[in-house]
């Protein structure tokens, strides 16, 4: 290991992670609006080329799609959720 690299091994299964904060946590993700499909199967077709933000339970479901990263963390907060971001 050379200076500055840090390494550690965790012994959390990737099943534990999914659900650490469930309930209590949601997450907001820029996404493009080519990448709606995906996540969001039964919304409209949406023009491409646009920036929007997914608002995601702990465990990665997506909740609802914005394209306003306040309207998100709104969102989250009138469910009694904690956002946090994702980059």
């Amino acid at each position: 290991m050379t200076e500055g690299n840090v390494a550690f091994e965790s012994s959390v299964s990737p099943e534990s992670l999914a659900t650490l904060g469930e309930g209590h946590i949601a997450y907001v993700k820029q996404i493009r609006s080519e990448d709606v499909p995906g996540l969001f199967p039964q919304a409209p077709h949406i023009a491409p080329g646009l920036k929007l933000f997914a608002l995601h339970a702990a465990d990665g479901t997506p909740i609802m799609l914005t394209d306003s990263r306040e309207a998100a963390i709104a969102n989250a907060w009138s469910h009694e959720l904690q956002a946090v971001s994702v980059h």
